[in-house]
């Protein structure tokens, strides 16, 4: 698979990470990003050291959009430190089966994640093992079909913990669409959604190097958005 590079340099490179592909290898031994980009940067140069690639955040195989890879240890660890640091906004687009309680708002919760099972939960605070997760959100429009009212929905996150835009929506009552792990709507569908209402669109921060302020956008793909192009929003 050849990879669509919205961004690059010597110590960078930004891509759009398809629907259904692992961020990194899994289970399943499919193609990830990490060895797309790889054998991408490796064909281009004269050496024969592989390259070295490390993902600096991570976007569950479902979800699509902008994803972001060091090319050098030292910018790996830079851009770590960015990131914990809270200098890297990353902003999502949705479509969620129902209504959120406000045009606009907070979500805040605390979240557990099971790692025998990998199923994050809302939980009560003070619970063993709970980290808070909190993102904030605008609902962008809604509209009427014939499984319901479906919202599109711009998000912010404010913390990165283990599947959190899919559970927190799920829990205050409007799911991702087509997300069979944490929507209700979807649990029981016969058919195995690899797309579901969720696209990383747009990411800032300042670069580890050169200084300059970054802004990488991609606009949502995938059938829960092509919905949205199809009633004309």
């Amino acid at each position: 698979m050849k990879p669509e590079i919205i961004y690059e340099d010597n110590y960078i490179i930004a891509c759009v990470k398809p629907c259904g592909v692992p961020a990194q290898g899994d289970r399943s031994n499919s193609e990830d990003m990490i060895c797309i980009l790889k054998n991408y940067l490796f064909d281009r140069s004269e050496e024969d050291d592989e390259p070295y690639v490390a993902p600096i955040h991570r976007l569950d195989r479902p979800v699509g959009g902008i994803m972001l890879f060091a090319k050098t240890r030292e910018c790996a660890a830079a851009l770590s430190d960015i990131m914990q640091d809270g200098g890297m906004v990353k902003y999502y687009q949705a479509i969620l089966t129902g209504s959120l309680p406000d045009e606009a708002g907070e979500l805040s919760d605390y979240l557990y994640h099971d790692k025998k099972t990998n199923v994050t939960s809302v939980v009560a605070k003070g619970t063993r093992g709970a980290k808070k997760a909190s993102l904030y959100y605008e609902v962008i429009d809604e509209f009427e079909t014939d499984e319901g009212v479906l919202s599109y929905v711009l998000i912010q996150l404010d913390t990165g913990r283990h599947h959190q835009i899919r559970v927190q929506t799920a829990a205050h009552g409007a799911g991702i669409w087509g997300d069979t792990k944490y929507n209700k709507l979807f649990k029981n569908s016969k058919k195995k959604y690899r797309q579901i209402g969720l696209y990383a669109s747009r990411l800032e921060f300042e670069h580890p190097v050169t200084g300059e302020h970054i802004v990488l956008k991609k606009e949502p793909q995938g059938e829960a958005f092509d919905m949205i192009e199809l009633d004309e929003f």
